[in-house]
C-alpha cells in the first residue's frame, strides 16, 4: 500500500510539473487586433496538489482527492514587482469562490499559485460567495479590489433557494498579502454585480463605473454601465449613478453589459474594456467589446466599434456556463504592449496579448454600429469600395475580387 501511494504521488507531481512549466505560444490564426494563445494560464489542474489533496499517508493512504477544485476564472490583474499578478477566482466543488494569487515571470506562461489563498476579511453580515475581483492601483497609493459579495435573498421564500442579493465589496491592500476590508459599497440600485473603481480622482472624489440591476440574473429596468461618485473609499456612497454606455435592443449588449477591468489612459482619451450579454436560444452568451471616453469628462463616449472586440471559438465555447467570454483584469506594460486576461465559459483562464498602438487603431477607426440592418451593409459598401478602387488594388494582386 505505502508503495503505491508514493508512485501515484510521484506522478501526480511530475504531471504538475510538466503542466507548471509547458511553455505556451501564439496560436497562428489572428484577426490583426490582438493574439490569442494555445492554452489557458490557469485551470482547475494548476492548483497545488497540497491544495486538493491530503498527502500525508496514514490520514490518506489512498491518495484520494479532498478538496475538489472545479473552475479558475474572472482574474483581476496587476504588474507588481516585475511579476505578472493575477488574483483569480478560484471555484471548489461545493460551488463557493475564494481568491488567489498566481505569479508569472513573462504573462503568458509558468503561472503559478501562491502557498496560501487570500484570506478575505468579512463584514458585519458574511459573504456567502465572493467573486471577480477588478484590481486597481489607485492614486491614492492603495491597491484596491473591487469584487461581488453574494448573500441569499432575505425575502425570498423558502422554496427558492437561488434568491440572491449582489453588492460590490471593497478590500485594499499595498503588498497584496494583507488585505483591509471596508464596508460595501452603498449605491442606489438594489443590485451591484460589477463595479470598477476608475485609476484616478474625479474632481476630487473617487468614481466607480457600476452595472445596476433589478435582480440578480435580469437587469430589468437598470443595466447599463453606470457611473458616480463618492467621497470616501472607507464609507463610499453613491448617491446617484448615470448611465455612461446603455443597453441597446440588437446589439451583443441587449441584455446587460458591465466594464471589465480598470480604464487605460492614452493620449487619445480612455481604453474601456467591456462584457456585453445577449439571450439566444442556447442560452446567454457573453462577449468583449471596446469605447472609449474623453479625457478629460471621462463619462463622455468619443467612440465605440461595432460590435464585439472578442467573443468565444473553438475549445472556448465549452464549459460549465458555455459560450462566454469574460475579462476582469489586464496590464500595460512600459513598452506599451497590453496583456488581456479573459475567461471562457467560467471554467479557465486565458491571456491575449496586444499594443496600445493596436487598440486605438481599432477604437478609432472601426465604424459605430448603425443599429440596423441598411446601415451595416451601408458601411460593408463603403469598405468594399475602398478595397476595389483603383488606388487601393494594384493589377496582378487582387486574388479575392471576382472578375468584372
Amino acid at each position: 500500500m505505502r508503495s503505491q501511494f508514493y508512485r501515484r504521488l510521484e506522478k501526480m507531481e511530475q504531471a504538475y510539473e510538466k503542466l507548471l512549466k509547458r511553455r505556451n505560444e501564439k496560436t497562428e490564426e489572428g484577426n490583426g487586433v490582438f493574439d490569442r494563445y494555445k492554452f489557458p494560464v490557469l485551470t482547475a489542474d494548476h492548483t497545488p496538489l497540497f491544495w486538493r489533496y491530503d498527502l500525508n499517508i496514514e490520514s490518506n493512504p489512498h491518495l484520494m482527492q479532498r478538496f475538489g477544485i472545479n473552475a479558475v476564472l474572472n482574474a483581476g490583474a496587476v504588474k507588481w514587482n516585475d511579476r505578472y499578478i493575477v488574483v483569480a477566482r478560484v471555484e471548489g466543488a461545493d460551488r463557493k469562490s475564494f481568491f488567489a494569487v498566481a505569479e508569472s515571470p513573462n504573462g503568458v506562461d509558468n503561472f503559478k499559485f501562491w502557498d496560501y489563498p487570500v484570506n478575505m476579511p468579512e463584514t458585519e453580515a458574511p459573504d456567502t460567495n465572493i467573486y471577480d475581483m477588478r484590481l486597481v492601483q489607485h492614486e491614492d497609493g492603495w491597491i484596491y479590489g473591487l469584487f461581488c459579495t453574494e448573500r441569499r435573498d432575505p425575502s425570498a421564500p423558502a422554496t427558492d433557494q437561488s434568491a440572491a442579493i449582489a453588492q460590490c465589496a471593497i478590500a485594499r491592500t499595498k503588498d497584496l498579502k494583507v488585505w483591509e476590508r471596508l464596508n460595501d459599497l452603498k449605491t442606489p440600485s438594489p443590485q451591484q454585480r460589477n463595479v470598477v473603481l476608475h485609476p484616478e480622482f474625479y474632481n476630487g472624489r473617487y468614481a466607480f463605473y457600476t452595472r445596476p440591476q433589478d435582480k440578480f440574473i435580469e437587469a430589468g429596468k437598470g443595466g447599463g454601465i453606470g457611473f458616480g461618485l463618492s467621497d470616501t473609499m472607507e464609507e463610499a456612497t453613491i448617491e446617484k449613478e448615470i448611465v455612461v454606455d446603455p443597453k441597446v435592443y440588437h446589439t451583443v449588449y441587449e441584455m446587460k453589459n458591465g466594464l471589465g477591468p480598470a480604464p487605460i489612459k492614452t493620449e487619445k482619451g480612455w481604453l474601456h474594456l467591456a462584457h456585453g450579454v445577449r439571450n439566444t436560444a442556447a442560452g446567454l452568451r457573453y462577449v468583449l467589446y471596446m469605447f472609449m471616453t474623453d479625457l478629460e469628462e471621462i463619462t463622455k463616449v468619443i467612440y465605440k466599434p461595432a460590435g464585439y472586440f472578442m467573443a468565444p471559438e473553438g475549445e472556448e465555447r465549452i464549459g460549465d456556463v458555455s459560450n462566454v467570454v469574460f475579462s476582469n483584469g489586464w496590464i500595460v506594460n512600459d513598452d506599451g504592449s497590453v496583456f488581456i486576461y479573459y475567461a471562457s465559459s467560467d471554467t479557465r483562464l486565458h491571456v491575449a496579448t496586444t499594443t496600445i498602438e493596436k487598440l486605438l487603431d481599432y477604437v478609432l477607426n472601426t465604424a459605430p454600429d448603425g443599429f440596423t440592418s441598411a446601415e451595416s451593409v451601408k458601411t460593408l459598401t463603403r469598405l468594399i469600395d475602398r478595397n476595389m478602387s483603383e488606388q487601393a488594388v494594384e493589377p496582378g494582386n487582387n486574388a479575392n475580387a471576382s472578375g468584372r
